[in-house]
């Protein structure tokens, strides 16, 4: 990408504000935290949960931003802030005004990502792939939400080619306004789970709360759902309600149109054979995972749809590597050996964690070594929360864990649930296991931890990999 991402007009004009004080000719960028911003950028200063962006304006300004977008009732408060500013009424709006501006002014191809499990993962596969033809825009994180994808609009330069966009929710209705400022070519709804259970009255709510992403589908797009699923006729039918003409079906079913034929399965990737609308092709994806395999193709289906060469994105796959928090691989150093963290930290869900059980079944520990279960507590999920914890047992014996190590007042549900010769250590949180879960590591052992955010099992990966020298595995060892 090269020149100025927008300018100063542009900008004006797409949040209908105000100037104030100096014009900056252009803008390289957009930021709403000032503790990442570059010089160059539009500072949004948003209100959220915990802070209110007015606060820092004067610090925007100061470390080099080009202008500040801020709202009128909180213009008098900045006092002797000074700098060029443009006055709104209501900067988060300012922002969805500019990713409308944004998504007008491209000719890119999109496609938006929704799912219970497994939206990040495509999200990144799909610019892997993509980018390796055109230019490709997308998010670098999981940014799902009301501010996330227009601030992610908002930053995407003219000329991409591509752009990728991950939908989230977490209550009905949240998806359909982020959809009609994406307004996608083609849509991937990943699967349906018992997710976010708190929120909803039963799985199939959920099905249509994940349909609300092809309320904003483009009217000659492609909608790509899980032939697999439960729920595939479901939102199937709503596709049809909508007057959508192109439903693709992803899966193992033989009516798939993006139909896997056969994989073989290893601790470093997938090989993959598959039928894309009616192509053969064999292609290799470069993190293990039968989730991963699933997922990979919505991808080549969306890579159809929008008319890209899906031969070279599937040889794009071949380079994607799982990361922080969804997959991870790290080598750590214990008693003169090495044994392996696998850091599927980044939320979780029962779908989620049989998924990434199912990976460590993949993962074979060295001599003498242990596949050893660190899980934590599931959240949202409403009234059969304990029912569902205690579910995991069949799972964890299934993935050929030697020791469940657990944290949360949930997991001990589980806990109760497993065969005693399963049992490693319970602790009411993530801080309580680790001095015990690190006093039982050893050589050649591999770990996998997972849990919801709010069990805290990222900062317990994170404290492992101090604590015993991470060393980061490449892709000359056959793994990352």
């Amino acid at each position: 990408m090269s020149g100025s991402l927008w300018t100063f007009a542009e900008i004006v004009a797409a949040t209908r504000g105000r100037p104030v004080g100096p014009e900056p000719r252009s803008v390289d960028g957009i930021a709403i935290d000032s503790r990442t911003l570059q010089p160059g950028d539009a500072f949004f200063a948003i209100r959220g949960d915990r802070f209110d962006g007015h606060a820092f304006v004067g610090s925007a300004l100061a470390h080099g931003a080009a202008t500040a977008i801020v709202s009128t009732s909180r213009l008098a408060a900045l006092g002797r802030v000074t700098g060029s500013m443009i006055v709104v009424d209501d900067v988060m709006e300012a922002l969805r005004g500019l990713a409308r501006a944004a998504r007008m002014r491209t000719r890119a191809k999109i496609v938006a990502v929704t799912g219970s499990v497994g939206k990040t993962s495509t999200k990144d596969m799909l610019l892997q792939a993509l980018g390796g033809i055109q230019p490709t825009h997308g998010a670098p994180a999981s940014f799902n939400n009301h501010w996330g994808v227009p601030l992610t609009l908002a930053r995407m330069p003219a000329e991409s080619g591509y752009g990728v966009f991950e939908i989230g929710m977490n209550h009905a209705g949240e998806i359909a306004p982020l959809v009609s400022l994406v307004r996608p070519h083609a849509a991937i709804i990943t699967t349906v789970e018992a997710v976010h259970l708190e929120a909803f009255g039963s799985v199939e709510e959920i099905a249509f709360a994940k349909a609300e992403i092809l309320t904003g589908l483009d009217p000659a797009g492609t909608a790509i759902l899980n032939r697999d699923n439960a729920y595939f006729d479901v939102l199937s039918r709503v596709a049809v309600e909508l007057g959508i003409k192109h439903i693709v079906g992803f899966g193992v079913d033989r009516d798939a149109g993006a139909r896997l034929d056969d994989v073989v399965l290893d601790a470093d990737g997938s090989t993959v054979s598959a039928t894309i609308l009616g192509r053969e092709i064999t292609y290799v994806i470069g993190a293990p995972g039968r989730h991963l395999v699933q997922n990979s193709l919505a991808v080549l289906a969306a890579a159809a749809a929008i008319g890209a060469d899906t031969e070279a994105v599937a040889a794009g796959l071949a380079s994607f590597h799982a990361g922080k928090g969804r997959g991870e691989r790290s080598a750590i150093e214990i008693g003169g050996g090495n044994a392996v963290i696998i850091d599927e930290s980044y939320n979780a869900n029962p779908a989620s964690m049989r998924a990434a059980l199912a990976l460590l079944a993949q993962t074979a520990p060295g001599p003498g070594g242990r596949r050893i279960a660190v899980l934590g507590d599931m959240l949202e999920l409403g009234t059969e929360e304990l029912a569902l914890h205690a579910g995991l047992a069949e799972p964890v014996v299934d993935a050929g864990a030697d020791a469940v190590f657990l944290a949360g007042p949930r997991m001990k549900a589980l806990w109760e649930a497993l065969p005693a010769d399963r049992r490693g250590v319970y602790a009411g949180s993530a801080a309580e296991l680790e001095s015990a879960l690190a006093e039982a590591l050893a050589p050649e052992d591999v770990i996998m931890v997972k849990g919801s955010n709010g069990s805290r099992m990222g900062p317990l990966v994170e404290s492992l990999k101090r604590r015993f020298a991470p060393r980061p595995l490449g892709v000359a060892e056959g793994a990352n």
